[in-house]
């Protein structure tokens, strides 16, 4: 798979409350990023609003770091999206589907019981790069 290097942007959030993990780790010909919270790069509160807000800015973030490491949501082969509440699934979905665009990349959905901040959705995503 080659050696890992570490992909870093401004153009997105640093890592959550200085946690130890990186925005996204290249190995080899994959990208593999972090979930991301609905937060502005240089911020340390959640972004209020509904979860179409929310998740519009989560997908802005995986999008500038996915750019950081060289790909783009056109190269996502799968994601994870974690919902604090499943009823917020066709909101989240509507915003989703203009980023990953008519060949969406495997998905898994999982409603959890709560995310940092009260964020009501996070997204992961892996990509070639």
């Amino acid at each position: 798979m080659g050696e890992k290097s570490v992909v870093r942007t401004e153009a997105a959030p640093a890592p959550f409350q200085g946690a130890p993990y990186s925005q996204a780790i290249r190995a080899g010909d994959f990208v593999f990023v972090a979930g991301q919270l609905a937060l502005r790069p240089g911020e340390a509160e959640l972004m209020g609003g509904g979860i179409e807000e929310q998740t519009e800015q989560v997908c802005e973030n995986l999008k500038a770091i996915l750019k950081a490491a060289g790909s783009s949501f056109a190269q996502v082969v799968k994601t994870t999206v974690f919902l604090t509440d499943l009823a917020d699934f066709p909101g989240m979905n509507s915003v989703y589907a203009r980023y990953v665009g008519d060949r969406p990349p495997a998905r898994s959905t999982v409603q959890i019981a709560a995310l940092p901040q009260g964020a009501r959705v996070e997204i992961e995503a892996i990509a070639t790069v």
